[in-house]
């Protein structure tokens, strides 16, 4: 048995089965697991979805900020519905599609793996937030994505309230930090607050002293933890301070990229664009 974890696949579903193709994945044995934003941009997010599902317990997939969107406009909520760039109203008009959004919803925000000791997210931590505190925190997030409130939550998720952590915030202020943290993180400043605007390149702010990748704050707590994330096309793909960035812009026509995680061997194809890249 192996177990491949897969960066950001955003719809492109042809990229997705020559990938699988190349690794010789065994649905009847190996396990599959997705950083997130399985869905959106691409043009096949419905098979993308479809496919994970059915996979059942050989996949493991955490939310990411795409599948976060399409939760939100599946209860309601079309603030940051883009018509010229989103690619979601297949799922939305689907006749499967309360069964692929309930089985969304149940989907963890953030998974852990006490035999290969993986840390798995879609976007990433906060330096403040131990191992203990991120997996008690994501299962807050959880919780409320999973019950009766869940469609309050969606139609008031966007924004952030409070750019850095305390363990003291509350209601709807923790929450969205909490989905912020891990469905939209990249960048931090030295007293570990967040900063949700910017998308760029690390080596474009070398030297800078008031921006720094989440992963690369000196304080952070996890830092002796191995943390699998997507969510950054511009970083590419990256191993270095314990963790690995497996999203390598797949939907801008950049690569698919796979990792073994018994070895950590790497596998990647090629993918043709599909979005203009300046749309990112």
């Amino acid at each position: 048995m192996a177990t491949y974890v897969i960066g950001d696949i955003q719809g492109c579903y042809s990229s997705l089965q020559k990938l699988l193709e190349k690794v010789a994945f065994d649905p009847a044995q190996d396990v599959l697991w997705s950083v997130g934003d399985l869905v959106n941009r691409g043009p096949d997010s419905l098979s993308v979805l479809r496919f994970f599902k059915q996979l059942g317990k050989h996949a493991k997939v955490v939310l990411g900020n795409h599948e976060m969107h399409l939760l939100a406009m599946a209860h309601g909520n079309r603030e940051r519905h883009k018509s010229n760039k989103d690619t979601l109203e297949p799922i939305l008009k689907a006749r499967d599609r309360d069964e692929l959004i309930d089985w969304l919803r149940h989907c963890p925000v953030l998974h852990y793996d006490k035999k290969l000791q993986v840390v798995m997210v879609h976007a990433g931590l906060p330096p403040q937030w131990t191992l203990d505190t991120a997996q008690s925190c994501a299962h807050e997030l959880e919780k409320k994505l999973r019950g009766k409130q869940a469609t309050a939550f969606f139609k008031d998720m966007y924004g952030l309230d409070d750019k850095s952590w305390s363990p003291g915030l509350k209601g709807m202020s923790r929450l969205r930090f909490i989905s912020s943290c891990l469905t939209r993180l990249r960048y931090c400043d030295t007293k570990g607050q967040l900063l949700m605007r910017n998308k760029v390149d690390p080596s474009s702010l070398m030297g800078s002293d008031e921006a720094m990748p989440w992963f690369s704050h000196p304080q952070r707590a996890t830092r002796d933890t191995t943390i699998v994330f997507g969510h950054w096309a511009t970083l590419g793909y990256y191993v270095g301070n314990n963790v690995y960035g497996l999203d390598s812009g797949c939907v801008w026509g950049g690569r698919l990229t796979a990792l073994r995680l018994e070895d950590k061997q790497l596998f990647q194809v090629k993918c043709p664009q599909t979005q203009n890249p300046q749309d990112f």
